[in-house]
């Protein structure tokens, strides 16, 4: 408890604090809050060169830790914004991202089955809900992991609920999320972090990666459309999101199967994504913590 409380003091000093920052003294003091964290800690910076080595054999070591450090300075940027935000103007938000090809969003609701919009840990996520949805007329349905400290995920679920939009937490969402796409909401997942072992297992940097399959079951039961969009900083610290439909023509096998195919279309698009830039990425994640479990699954159904 008493930990708890200390936490939760630390994390109402920065959000006053990153609240009255202009938004480039945000980005900076973020991108200091990063490369501090990397040169001074050990913070999962084994995690995170063990992913970028196996993810780029190709590039040298001081390429992997210039990915790395970049890596943990984007982090930093994206939690002060993400405080920074929580008390701007809808106007001031929404200049701060822009959305090349909104026609992409606009023609998937005018299908009328709701939106799955599918990002990830990448760039500065937590302006997706707001900034992005504010460049729509629909509110946002998020699903979110959440905090483990209580005080602490009351300030970050009402800073994602702005505007209209509304959450529920991983692993009770199923009916939810149906309610939601029935509605004709748009439901942001960010469907980048390893799904438990009965996953299903997708090649994502050449290695098997154990992904959730709600992404795909949802858009085949509801028919509802997948778009993508993931933030890219510019160098005047704003972000540009570029959409792209999820295809999903030629799916008539079987429901596993097809759900294996929508999952690995989907998990192409974010590869190709951090590959661009792989700096934006949250590395620290143990996104292959159960290939071993795969791999050695594999091998005993090969020998039996």
């Amino acid at each position: 408890m008493m930990m708890e409380s200390i936490e939760y003091f630390l994390f109402s000093l920065i959000n006053r604090v990153a609240r009255s920052l202009s938004f480039r003294s945000a980005e900076r003091w973020g991108s200091f809050l990063g490369s501090a964290v990397f040169m001074l800690t050990g913070f999962r910076k084994a995690i995170t060169f063990e992913n970028l080595t196996k993810a780029f054999p190709e590039k040298s070591t001081d390429e992997i830790k210039g990915i790395a450090r970049g890596a943990y300075r984007s982090y930093g940027i994206a939690l002060v914004e993400s405080l920074w935000a929580s008390n701007k103007s809808a106007d001031e938000l929404k200049s701060k991202v822009h959305v090349l090809n909104p026609e992409v969003m606009v023609n998937a609701l005018a299908r009328g089955k709701g939106v799955i919009f599918l990002s990830a840990h990448y760039g500065s996520w937590e302006l997706l809900p707001t900034s992005v949805r504010l460049h729509f007329e629909r509110p946002f349905f998020l699903l979110a992991q959440r905090q483990r400290n209580a005080r602490i995920d009351a300030i970050v679920q009402a800073h994602r609920m702005r505007f209209g939009n509304s959450t529920t937490s991983m692993g009770v969402s199923s009916r939810h999320v149906l309610t939601a796409l029935a509605e004709q909401k748009i439901v942001l997942i960010l469907a980048d972090q390893s799904g438990p072992k009965e996953s299903v297992f997708i090649e994502f940097f050449g290695r098997p990666s154990a992904t959730h399959r709600g992404v795909a079951a949802f858009s085949l039961k509801t028919h509802a459309p997948i778009v993508t969009g993931f933030l890219v900083r510019q160098k005047d610290g704003t972000y540009n999101i570029t959409l792209e439909e999820v295809d999903r023509s030629g799916l008539n096998l079987s429901q596993e199967e097809n759900i294996i195919e929508l999952t690995r279309r989907h998990v192409a698009i974010l590869e190709k994504w951090i590959r661009l830039h792989p700096d934006h990425w949250l590395w620290m994640h143990k996104r292959w913590k159960h290939t071993p479990y795969y791999e050695q699954h594999q091998v005993m159904e090969e020998q039996a």
